[in-house]
């Protein structure tokens, strides 16, 4: 009898992983489900957007399983993508994706939302999140809906998941599905990661995964979800046979690759030993031509483009002055038209002897950094050229070219109230991006107005990353050499080397004076008062008169003083000369977008600012010290 029924269990294991649950409705088990908190700023652009991107993700979702989608109408584009688990069937995955619609409609006007059932995902936001692998809004689901000995079953779940984590990136469709034989019960797991994602993505996400499915292997059901990748395993299947993967094959070749790869470290090792002694001259060249090909991205496939030097000298004419389109500390910048037709911007590192070290290593940091950075109001690195004497960054072009341009050079065009306020909030939330949501903090160190560039819309984008650090998850600051532009720089940097964050918040504020004013930070040709920005505006706030501030190129009728006043205190806020009174880049996202209203605690005192005779002036405690000259860079 007992062996009847372990027959009868084991058929009846057998027609549910052929077939899969035909009963259960894997729309009931909703996994991840979250709405952003920030509002669309024009509600008319923001949902013409979501419509033609829902419209789009149904239809491809309908035919491929998988779609990505954009649409940038006005002030409030949105980006989308839908994709069902790669063994669900077409009219499994519509209908998954159809519940999803529905369910994230529910999102009501706000700038982003995402959903995650078993057989789908589906998500949108207001930035450019295709290449995002994890987030805040990760989660593991850990469930019981049996009592089971575990025996050692945890040690299998984990091997299985490993082996799964580990084969899923390197097979076409990042989709990973398997069984293995526990205590008394087959655990079956299944892994995949987001189109969207590179290889290197989709494995960075799986291996966070794997860390956080382990709370669950005592229990009888586990999931791990990421923003980039879902990893599951479970005593029942829940998958077909026809999709599962062959883990042994992949097993296998890493492991046959790792003992070639060291019967070929033993063989190479020993010829190049033998030709380091008998002929450096010969080796030594292909070596550092080997290296140098991995560094600039020949050998490795992905990462920014390598153009030839060539391509980048003849699509400047030469780098012609006519096509100089700007000059910072270690070269310029040129128009570039490539001969696909494609309009680029060129900027050329000149490496003077004296200026060597420091611009190859100003060449290394941007390239390390942006290659890796996807933001729409980020400027966004196309590639590189290390070849010839110079070292080239070639970046999308800037048919507005930058802000300070528009702010201070011919006024035929001034830009309206509205379309500064936009760039407040774009340049504010590229900031926050660096700050807060890239995998690490970013510090941007040189944030003014040549340094942020407009589009054909005028949406803004933070360029030049050339001075940019990295802050550690475990430090608050960092202590170095002040490097920055007179007018902008906080104090507690210029002064006492301090970064922070809050140096960029500072700089910021700044912009937004300058925005709203039409001045720059620091302009001689004014009258005295008049000189440093800063010092002008906080002696209008105290009058009471700060709206005698506001650009008189902008017409009255464009803006609401509230909202003036709103900005204007916010530029203050960001100025304080205490680090911990400034808000931090999505607190000013957030109250720029009104999610965050103004309280008795946002009353600014006085800024600090440090003038051309390099003395600090606030009300701080830092009132007495000093400012030299070296420490900054007065471009």
């Amino acid at each position: 009898m007992g062996n009847s029924r372990i027959v009868a269990i084991a058929i009846l294991q057998l027609i549910i992983l052929l077939f899969g649950f035909g009963s259960a409705d894997p729309l009931q088990n909703g996994l991840v489900f979250g709405c952003s908190n920030v509002k669309s700023i024009n509600t008319t652009n923001f949902e013409q957007n979501f419509e033609l991107v829902m419209r789009s993700l149904l239809e491809g979702a309908a035919t491929s399983g998988f779609a990505t989608a954009e649409q940038s109408i006005g002030t409030d584009p949105v980006y989308g993508l839908a994709q069902c688990r790669q063994d669900k069937n077409s009219s499994e995955c519509l209908k998954c994706i159809r519940a999803a619609e529905k369910k994230i409609r529910t999102c009501s006007n706000v700038s982003g939302g995402r959903i995650m059932y078993d057989d789908c995902f589906l998500r949108y936001e207001s930035d450019n999140f295709f290449t995002q692998n994890t987030s805040p809004g990760s989660a593991e689901l850990c469930v019981d809906y049996e009592i089971i000995d575990t025996g050692k079953d945890p040690h299998i779940i984990q091997g299985l998941m490993s082996d799964l984590c580990k084969v899923a990136p390197r097979v076409h469709d990042y989709y990973a599905a398997y069984f293995r034989k526990g205590s008394n019960k087959t655990i079956y797991g299944l892994a995949y990661c987001m189109k969207s994602l590179s290889s290197e993505g989709c494995r960075d996400c799986l291996n966070l995964a794997e860390i956080n499915i382990r709370n669950c292997l005592n229990h009888s059901n586990g999931r791990a979800i990421e923003a980039g990748c879902y990893l599951r395993y479970d005593f029942y299947p829940f998958f077909t046979i026809k999709s599962i993967t062959d883990l042994r094959r992949y097993i296998r070749t890493e492991e046959s690759g790792s003992a070639i790869a060291w019967i070929l470290i033993w063989i190479f090792g020993g010829t190049f030993l033998v030709g380091v002694i008998i002929t450096p001259y010969i080796l030594g060249p292909l070596i550092v031509g080997f290296f140098k090909r991995c560094r600039n991205g020949k050998v490795h496939s992905e990462g920014p483009t390598d153009f030839d030097f060539s391509i980048l000298q003849q699509a400047t004419n030469n780098f012609h002055p006519a096509n100089k389109l700007g000059e910072g500390a270690f070269g310029q910048v040129y128009k570039g038209t490539l001969k696909s037709g494609k309009v680029v911007a060129v900027k050329k590192l000149s490496l003077t002897h004296s200026q060597l070290t420091q611009a190859l290593k100003q060449f290394a940091v941007e390239v390390k950094l942006i290659a890796n950075v996807h933001h729409r109001n980020l400027l966004r690195l196309l590639g590189c050229s290390t070849q010839g004497p110079e070292r080239l960054l070639v970046y999308e072009y800037m048919q507005n070219r930058s802000l300070d341009k528009k702010l201070f050079g011919k006024r035929e065009n001034p830009l309206s109230w509205q379309t500064r306020y936009n760039i407040m909030l774009g340049t504010a939330r590229g900031i926050a991006y660096l700050h807060e949501e890239f995998d690490v903090c970013i510090i941007h160190r040189d944030i003014k107005s040549s340094n942020i560039l407009l589009d054909d819309d005028l949406q803004p984008k933070v360029a030049d990353f050339g001075l940019a650090r990295l802050l550690p998850d475990d430090r608050t600051h960092l202590t170095t050499r002040c490097a920055g532009t007179l007018g902008y720089t906080a104090p507690e940097y210029a002064i006492h080397g301090q970064l922070t964050e809050k140096a960029d918040t500072y700089s910021y504020g700044v912009v937004v004076l300058e925005l709203i004013t039409g001045r720059k930070s620091i302009d001689l040709s004014k009258p005295p008062h008049k000189q440093y920005l800063l010092d002008w505006i906080w002696k209008l706030y105290e009058a009471n008169r700060i709206l005698e501030a506001v650009d008189e190129c902008i017409a009255k009728e464009e803006y609401s003083e509230e909202e003036v006043l709103r900005a204007l205190n916010l530029a203050l806020l960001c100025t304080q000369a205490s680090v911990a009174d400034r808000p931090s880049m999505s607190e000013v996202v957030a109250m720029l977008v009104r999610r965050r209203e103004l309280t008795n605690l946002d009353v600014p005192l006085r800024p600090a600012f440090i003038d051309l005779g390099f003395k600090l002036h606030s009300d701080s405690s830092l009132h007495d010290n000093t400012f030299t000259a070296k420490s900054v860079d007065a471009r």
